[in-house]
């Protein structure tokens, strides 16, 4: 346990007290992603006495993030992002209970982790995660504290546990995405944003209001503006388009990348077909036909709008827009999967 004395700037406010301080302790989070926004995040909640945090990012560190990760050093290039973080959060606080996961958060293992823990963050920048984890905290009825950041702007919600999901706010994915990698970012915007998140991590925690469920906070630190809304009466969309694990489904796999992008399709089995393909099918016997002329030997040729899809591609954007395409077509058993999410 963290000595109080290190606390005691905290512990004075009246928000907090030794009950909430005990509360603070007592807490077990799920923090999935170690990057711009996930270091921030953890170390605010780790220095505030967080009790137990589990950590899962399968990432490792790499010279590029060091402008906006402050938690790494040049010699960490290479090592682990759970290992690197871990080691610098036990020196700042030594009673934390750090549980480190060098693993994808994905549709085979969220339930399970979610399951695990009081309240989740989002840090990990990826679409895919971010509704996988939406519906297992919807399912679980817990917390979700989720962010994005990019360039100069970006936003952090309290989704589930009483409010509204994610999908309820996002419905639909954009039709195209840039990353950090591409648009490039600011470390001030993550840094902010980052701790924005754990801001709402630790007011759940204590019991504050407003409540942090149904909450979001927008930021377009470009124009320096900042601003907030709720969205307790969002509705959850009708239909959603989830994200599963391939395993041993019965259904038709469709793999959207290229040979040169993925070498090795999805699954043995898989059809690969790429999405400018399946867009120029005009009806759903047509992209019956072209799927059939794509099957791998051993696969029923027994195509119809009722045989399960699941659309794959390594970030889940083509995948979704690929059943957007589909449905339009009258298909309706429709998956998606991310392959950089198991």
């Amino acid at each position: 346990m963290q000595d109080l004395s290190a606390l005691s700037r905290q512990i004075a406010l009246p928000e907090v007290g030794e009950a909430g301080q005990a509360r603070l302790a007592a807490a077990h989070v799920l923090v999935v992603g170690a990057g711009g926004l996930g270091c921030p995040v953890l170390t605010y909640l780790a220095t505030a006495g967080v009790g137990r945090i589990t950590l899962m990012d399968p990432d490792r560190v790499e010279l590029t993030n060091l402008h906006r990760q402050p938690l790494y050093t040049p010699r960490d290039v290479g090592a682990t992002k759970v290992a690197a973080a871990g080691l610098r959060l036990r020196a700042q606080t030594p009673g934390l209970q750090l549980i480190p996961r060098a693993t994808a958060l994905g549709a085979s293992n969220a339930g399970r982790a979610v399951a695990e823990v009081d309240i989740v963050v989002d840090a990990a920048d990826s679409f895919a995660v971010s509704y996988i984890l939406s519906d297992a905290c919807l399912a679980a009825g817990k917390l979700l504290v989720s962010a994005s950041a990019l360039a100069t702007a970006g936003y952090v919600g309290g989704f589930c546990g009483g409010a509204p999901s994610l999908r309820a706010v996002f419905p639909d994915l954009p039709e195209q995405a840039a990353t950090c990698a591409s648009a490039g970012v600011l470390g001030p915007l993550v840094g902010m944003i980052g701790a924005a998140q754990a801001q709402m991590v630790l007011q759940h925690l204590l019991g504050t209001t407003p409540p942090v469920a149904g909450q979001m906070l927008s930021f377009d630190m470009g124009r320096l503006q900042v601003a907030g809304f709720r969205f307790d009466t969002a509705r959850e969309p009708e239909t959603a388009l989830r994200f599963v694990a391939l395993g041993d489904s019965e259904a038709l796999v469709v793999d959207l990348r290229g040979t040169t992008e993925a070498p090795q399709q999805a699954t043995p089995r898989a059809v690969r077909l790429s999405l400018d393909t399946l867009a120029g099918a005009g009806s759903a016997s047509d992209l019956s036909r072209v799927l059939a002329r794509h099957l791998a030997p051993g696969v029923s040729p027994e195509l119809s709008r009722e045989r399960p899809l699941i659309l794959t591609c390594s970030s889940g954007l083509r995948a979704w827009r690929a059943a957007r395409l589909a449905q339009g077509l009258g298909y309706r058993d429709l998956a998606l999967h991310a392959v950089s999410a198991p």
